[in-house]
């Protein structure tokens, strides 16, 4: 006679932690659970507590920072270890990011740098206000003390330069001065081309970025408050529109290469689709000054900006709200110059006013380390509860609290009076004016003021 019997082992009925606690096998018919989502809704409120109790974003600075106030950082597209920070003072230094200390310190120029960038090989540029262009070797600055690291490389202008980009694939890199927009290539001594007077403008191009997939393609910020892509392989001019005010920065969205996110004087975040300028694809607002830095996540779903408020905000274009996910902030903190987020998208670094470099979190409540198997199942468990239930009041106020400064709140606060007040004098006009005569604007389509084509 055969007996047939059930046969289970041991890992399967033991938690993965010592001692005698069993697993608890539950009967998931809903027909024994009435009160289902009653308990789900308070477990989702605990979580979303749980969630800002366990919100340190802050790890530390780098170091003692700078002598002088940090303007630019740049982090190396194909590793996450090296950091490389410019200050107003003309020193470079590099930093290690897991141990958070000065690697190399070097005197790079005699004036204000205005950009840094790193190269495909072992290597980086920087270029300054005194017309200078230097190209660097990773290896040598580790491997010698700051008054023997010498350029590799050095390229002179009659004027200053305000930007740097390198080509993702190539090796080529482009440079903006206060006359004209040039492309290098590292074995000449001379720019390969040279644009000036772009759409009949002098004003100075302060921005100059590659597009990650089109080589040929290039995007620019100029000061009179225009927007413009120019194609290198033609050497002629593509689109340009005109926005209220100076944009600070430009990034392309490294998974979506048609669109970039723009940093502007006007306290907002602009995201476009490069085939129409018209009118920007999202506003993203909080800020209450001039938005001085952009840096896209490696994902593509997510950019930080640094602020003069003194804050760092992170936002993101899956919610399509136009409002912060994080707000980060300290007590010493000054006006931020400079964000840049890690490689793998776990990190954000920030270089502010009050010559320090910043390490955050990007994601507040993570916990650091290596989690366990159990760990892991709950948080992923409670990020679930937060996103079912993220629609309820309860939920959704804890959820998005955050503590700011008082000043910020203030003047937050100042801005919604004041958008209130202009959609109500709107109205007022469409109201009372004749039919037809008074045309209602969103307020994307008065982003754009004009497009030049």
């Amino acid at each position: 006679m055969k007996v047939k019997a059930l046969s289970r082992s041991q890992a399967s009925t033991q938690r993965e932690c010592s001692g005698d606690l069993r697993q608890h096998h539950r009967n998931l018919d809903p027909a024994y659970h009435p009160l289902q989502r009653p308990r789900e809704y308070t477990r989702a409120v605990n979580a979303a507590k749980i969630n800002r109790m366990f919100a340190q974003p802050l790890i530390g600075n780098l170091g003692q920072g700078h002598q002088d106030a940090v303007t630019h950082t740049a982090i190396s597209r194909k590793s996450l270890l090296p950091l490389l920070s410019a200050s107003t003072d003309g020193t470079l230094r590099l930093w290690d990011l897991p141990t958070r200390s000065c690697v190399s310190s070097i005197n790079a120029h005699k004036m204000a740098i205005k950009g840094v960038v790193f190269g495909l090989d072992d290597d980086f540029y920087s270029c300054s206000a005194d017309g200078t262009l230097r190209k660097w070797n990773i290896s040598d600055s580790m491997s010698k003390i700051a008054e023997q690291i010498k350029p590799d490389d050095t390229w002179q202008i009659p004027g200053s330069f305000c930007s740097i980009d390198h080509h993702w694939t190539e090796h080529q890199f482009i440079t903006a001065s206060d006359s004209s927009v040039q492309l290098w290539s590292p074995e000449r001594s001379t720019p390969i081309q040279s644009h000036s007077n772009l759409w009949g403008s002098d004003d100075t191009v302060h921005v100059v970025r590659f597009n990650p997939t089109e080589p040929h393609l290039v995007a620019n910020c100029s000061m009179d408050r225009g927007i413009g892509l120019h194609d290198l392989r033609a050497g002629s001019e593509m689109k340009k529109m005109i926005l209220r005010m100076r944009s600070n920065d430009l990034q392309w969205n490294p998974m979506e290469p048609l669109n970039f996110a723009v940093a502007n004087e006007d306290y907002q975040a602009y995201t476009f689709d490069m085939r129409k300028l018209d009118r920007p694809t999202q506003i993203y607002k909080g800020h209450t000054s001039a938005i001085m830095s952009l840096s896209w996540a490696p994902t593509g779903r997510e950019f930080v900006t640094g602020s003069y408020d003194k804050t760092i905000r992170v936002f993101n274009l899956i919610h399509r709200n136009g409002f912060a996910r994080e707000i980060y902030h300290t007590k010493r903190m000054q006006r931020v110059f400079t964000v840049n987020c890690s490689m793998d998208n776990a990190f954000i670094i920030s270089g502010s006013d009050d010559t320090n470099l910043r390490l955050w979190k990007a994601r507040a409540s993570e916990k650091l380390g290596q989690l366990t198997s159990r760990e892991e199942s709950a948080m992923q468990y409670r990020h679930a509860l937060i996103k079912k239930y993220q629609h309820l009041p309860e939920v959704k106020r804890i959820y998005r609290s955050r503590k700011i400064p008082k000043v910020i709140q203030k003047q937050t606060s100042q801005a919604i009076i004041q958008k209130e007040s202009a959609e109500r004098k709107q109205a007022n006009r469409i109201k009372h004016s004749k039919p037809g005569s008074y045309k209602f604007e969103s307020e994307r389509v008065r982003v754009v003021n004009k497009e030049i084509k």
